[in-house]
């Protein structure tokens, strides 16, 4: 009896009768021949069916038996030569061309229409990078002594300064979606010293740009025991690397050693006023375009960003308390990722908290009972793929995005 064989399998069973499934991609009924193009998870198989055969429109689910034989001009150089066909699912006609090369319809479109317009190869091709790009994120980490953790993503107070919450009823008490796992990750460090988390992250930002959305998967990392920021952007720098190789969607330039200039020097690459207090999106271009011309690289650091611009628990710059052991990091003319080192000893986040610190009793209980010195980042999964593709708007690299105007399908 025939079994299942993917598409990429053909050549591999040359001259055997096989079972072949998946979705009509396209059909072709010339006089004398018809070529039904097999879609399946592997690629793009050719059916080679003689006339007089009823074949299923676009989209409908079909098996196919048939016998392999060599073609060089077929998908692979291997085609079927029909012996039978079943429909296991009639389709309708798509709302979008799945069978052209290139995904002929507005962003609009391909989000509302997304359960059949992600099955285009090239739409698939950018969720299976991303899915590639957490393994390399999971699998670096991995190697370098961390632990995977899963933390609470109904939290009781806010967690990032400067960034709206979801609000909901938790059983008549306020509670919050939460906006990272900042406070959990630092707390594990206290367990494991070195922890990463891959999951959604939520932020209530009245945001309606080609860069935002309301919740996005968010790949983090803590680590304890670190002399300062520069070993946590170490960790990060390998990450980012396999991250890029694994997704292999673009080439992506990346030296040795990624470049690194202060906030007041990016400032002045910029050609922004001195007393800025943070990069615009314009200026994040410019540094972008600089790291290329100058180091050949994609990738540029900017460290020692004001500390009236960074989180409560960012530990300040010790030689210059104004700025902050803080960073980011500009893929490509744009941030994606945030760090830095944090906080670690108790009275120093109540000096920086003052009457705050009251309401964050669970977060300061790890500091009470000793905290060493440690640092972590953020990386935002969509935003990396938008870069690594060039895509123009962020939602077209996620799944089913969500912003001010989206809460469907």
């Amino acid at each position: 009896m025939s079994y299942r064989v993917l598409s990429a399998e053909l050549s591999a069973h040359t001259g055997a009768s096989i079972r072949l499934c998946g979705w009509v991609h396209r059909r072709r009924v010339l006089a004398k021949v018809t070529f039904l193009i097999v879609r399946d998870r592997a690629g793009l198989a050719q059916v080679v069916v003689p006339p007089g055969v009823a074949v299923p429109g676009e989209e409908s689910v079909v098996e196919v038996t048939g016998r392999v034989v060599a073609n060089p001009v077929a998908p692979g150089g291997f085609e079927v030569a029909y012996e039978g066909i079943e429909v296991l699912s009639e389709a309708e006609p798509p709302p979008v061309e799945l069978f052209r090369p290139a995904v002929e319809a507005g962003l609009p479109a391909l989000l509302d229409h997304a359960a059949v317009s992600l099955r285009h190869p090239a739409r698939r091709a950018v969720f299976a990078a991303s899915a590639a790009a957490v393994k390399a994120f999971r699998a670096t980490l991995d190697g370098l002594g961390f632990t995977e953790v899963h933390t609470p993503k109904i939290v009781g107070s806010a967690t990032e300064s400067g960034a709206n919450v979801f609000a909901l009823d938790y059983f008549g008490r306020p509670a919050y979606l939460a906006q990272s796992p900042q406070f959990y990750k630092q707390t594990m460090v206290g367990v494991f010293e070195r922890v990463y988390e891959v999951g959604p992250v939520f932020r209530a930002e009245p945001h309606d740009t080609s860069r935002h959305l309301a919740t996005y998967t968010s790949l983090d990392a803590e680590l304890g025991f670190v002399r300062d920021h520069r070993d946590v952007m170490a960790v990060l720098s390998r990450v980012v690397r396999a991250m890029a190789e694994a997704a292999g969607l673009s080439e992506v330039r990346l030296p040795g050693e990624i470049p690194v200039v202060h906030f007041t020097e990016a400032l002045k690459i910029a050609g922004a006023a001195p007393d800025e207090p943070d990069l615009a999106p314009e200026h994040e271009r410019t540094i972008g375009a600089w790291a290329l011309a100058e180091h050949g690289s994609d990738f540029v650091y900017v460290e020692g960003y004001p500390m009236a611009k960074r989180p409560f628990y960012t530990h300040p710059q010790p030689s210059d308390p104004r700025w902050s052991n803080s960073f980011d990091l500009l893929f490509r003319g744009m941030e994606l990722v945030t760090g830095g080192q944090r906080l670690h000893r108790y009275a120093d986040y109540l000096a920086a908290l003052g009457p705050q610190a009251e309401g964050l009793d669970g977060y300061l209980a790890a500091f009470r009972h000793g905290m060493p010195p440690h640092g972590g980042f953020a990386i935002g999964l969509e935003r990396f793929l938008a870069r690594l593709t060039g895509a123009a708007n962020v939602r077209e690299t996620t799944l089913f995005p969500r912003d001010l105007h989206r809460l469907a399908p």
